[in-house]
Formats: structure tokens, C-alpha cells, sequence
């Protein structure tokens, strides 16, 4: 059963929800950090000062989010690549599918989506993957959506392989 001892969350795939990205690495570093199993969660700091400084970590992650866009597959070499970069044995790629208040059946709700794919950085293999949302219905005052992302981003992280015994 894959263990992840060390974990980054990569900076979320482009989606019409740019606006979002910040908030979401930190909301699932945070919650990584939760999950007792995990030894080191690199922050989403450390994971944006690699890729500034390293091209070729940023070339690999740009290769590996268009092999991924163009074919749904995990590509290894370039998963490899990342996750030496990062000092990691698996790392998170995210995409925020929804981030945004809106109307629903009448009511007013505040939305978000994300998918969420668990990468072996030692095999390129992708371990699990999930596509969740929440949404949160409100009369007056809007929910703020990074507090709708943590309880999301806690609940996929807790499907996520190795489960806690129960």
C-alpha cells in the first residue's frame, strides 16, 4: 500500500477560477498537514520559491500539466523530475472546478469544486484521484468559500490512500 512520507501540493491547474489558486494550496497544505501519516507537507511557499528558482523543476511541471491536459495521464519521467525537485515521494495536482457564489434552484449559494489526483513522485503513478463539491446556501451574508474549501478539502483528504483504521 503506498505510504506518501512526504507530500507538496503543485500550484493548481489553470481553470477559469485563477483567482482562486492561492487559497486553494493553502487550504490543502493546511489540511495535509492535519493527516497524522504524513511526516513533512512542503508549504506552498517552498513549492513556488523551487519553481522560480529552478527552470528545469518549472519545466517539468509545465510538460507534466500538458501531458496531463492532453492525455489524462500521469507522466513519469517529468513526475520523477518533480518530485527530486521538491524533496517529496508524492505530491497533489489540483484543479479548482468551481469557485463562485451563484443561484441554485432559487436559493443563493456559495460554491466550490475541486479534483484533486494523488501522484507517486517515485513511479509517476497516479495513486487515487477524486472530484468533489460543496456548496453552502445563504439569505444575507455570503459564506466565504475558502472556509467552504477547507471543509471540502478536509473531507477529500480524508478518502485519500493510506485511510486511518476505523
Amino acid at each position: 500500500m503506498f505510504r506518501p512520507q512526504a507530500i507538496a501540493v503543485l500550484p493548481p491547474m489553470a481553470s477559469q477560477y485563477d483567482s482562486a489558486r492561492e487559497d486553494i494550496q493553502e487550504v490543502l497544505s493546511g489540511a495535509l498537514n492535519k493527516v497524522a501519516n504524513i511526516e513533512r507537507v512542503v508549504s506552498p511557499e517552498n513549492v513556488t520559491d523551487i519553481f522560480q528558482a529552478s527552470k528545469e523543476a518549472f519545466d517539468a511541471l509545465v510538460f507534466y500539466f500538458s501531458r496531463l491536459e492532453m492525455t489524462g495521464q500521469s507522466d513519469k519521467d517529468s513526475a520523477l523530475k518533480l518530485g527530486k525537485a521538491m524533496n517529496v515521494d508524492s505530491f497533489l495536482v489540483v484543479r479548482v472546478n468551481s469557485w463562485e457564489y451563484m443561484r441554485k434552484e432559487g436559493d443563493n449559494v456559495g460554491r466550490v469544486g475541486l479534483s484533486i489526483r494523488l501522484v507517486d513522485a517515485t513511479t509517476g503513478t497516479t495513486v487515487w484521484k477524486a472530484r468533489h463539491e460543496r456548496s453552502s446556501s445563504y439569505m444575507f451574508y455570503r459564506p466565504n468559500l475558502k472556509d467552504i474549501a477547507k471543509e471540502l478539502a478536509a473531507e477529500m483528504i480524508k478518502a485519500m490512500p493510506p485511510q486511518a483504521k476505523r
